[in-house]
């Protein structure tokens, strides 16, 4: 009899929804390869062999030249098929474009951006020659809007989404299957690393990680094309983005992103406080008005190599 699990890769696995992503391969019969850029990615592949899944972790800064060259290594080594891959890695930043540091930025590019494309590159083409795959890309409801004090950011959620939207028509007789996962604000370290824990967006409640993991799952599974994930109130965002004109949108995320607009620290306008640009799970910032007249609130959703 044949014991051998199907294998997945997810990166950005040490924490949040990457973390949540993880378990729920584990539990539905997955062995995982799992990478991030921090010291929490040993305790985390732990927790997940606790759910009968072999894990190995392989710490890889996969913003850094050489880092997908040595990951897609890793998956080689394994000397099976990928069965599925969770290209989760992101990091965010906020704060005003003109005063936020050019390097912090840059990084965020390389990470949400440069090392999608270029794992994706080295995955798809094997999926392809076998005829069959599924690939999570983690892209966020911040891809729906202007990202006003998380430019870059919701810059390169677009990116990601629309890079996404692509590979699917572009594969779509192949047997491979592409799921754009898309969270709104989500509870994981995010916003605090991305200085922006002062903010409206920063200080509000979150979406739970493993319930926005658990909906990207299923979605990648059932070979959707798209999940908005995590609560009511995000889901009912990404059906009021699509009509919204960009331009009241840019208004709407400047009022929940904008720096020391949170309660706790006084409205008004200036730059976010500078935070390292490690890696965290991916979110994003933005609200509508909602019927009432309130904020129903948007914005990315955590990834995992932060």
């Amino acid at each position: 009899m044949n014991d051998i699990k199907p294998l997945a890769l997810v990166t950005g696995a040490s924490s949040g929804i990457g973390f949540e992503l993880a378990k729920q391969f584990a539990e539905n019969g997955y062995d995982l390869l799992l990478t991030a850029e921090d010291g929490a990615l040993q305790q985390a592949a732990e927790e997940i062999r606790a759910h009968g899944a072999k894990a190995e972790a392989v710490r890889i800064d996969l913003a850094e030249p050489g880092g997908v060259d040595r990951l897609y290594a890793a998956v080689t080594a394994q000397g099976r098929p990928l069965a599925a891959a969770a290209l989760n890695a992101g990091v965010g930043k906020g704060g005003a474009f003109v005063e936020t540091a050019e390097e912090d930025e840059v990084r965020l590019i390389d990470l949400n951006i440069t090392s999608t494309v270029r794992l994706a590159k080295r995955l798809l083409p094997d999926m392809a020659a076998r005829g069959e795959g599924k690939v999570l890309f983690t892209s966020s409801i911040a891809a729906t809007m202007p990202g006003s004090f998380q430019a870059v950011y919701n810059a390169s959620k677009s990116f990601v989404q629309s890079f996404a939207e692509a590979l699917q028509n572009e594969l779509k007789d192949s047997g491979l299957t592409i799921t754009a996962l898309m969270p709104g604000p989500t509870g994981t370290e995010f916003f605090r690393r991305a200085g922006m824990a002062d903010t409206k967006v920063g200080e509000q409640e979150k979406d739970d990680p493993a319930k926005v993991a658990k909906d990207g799952f299923e979605a990648l599974m059932g070979g959707r094309k798209k999940v908005v994930a995590g609560s009511v109130r995000t889901k009912a965002q990404g059906l009021v983005n699509r009509i919204l004109p960009d331009s009241a949108k840019a208004a709407a995320h400047r009022r929940m992103a904008e720096p020391r607009s949170g309660a706790g620290s006084g409205s008004g306008s200036g730059s976010a406080p500078e935070s390292g640009a490690g890696s965290v799970p991916e979110s994003g910032a933005g609200s509508v008005p909602d019927s009432k007249g309130g904020d129903a609130s948007s914005g990315g959703g955590g990834h995992g190599e932060r």
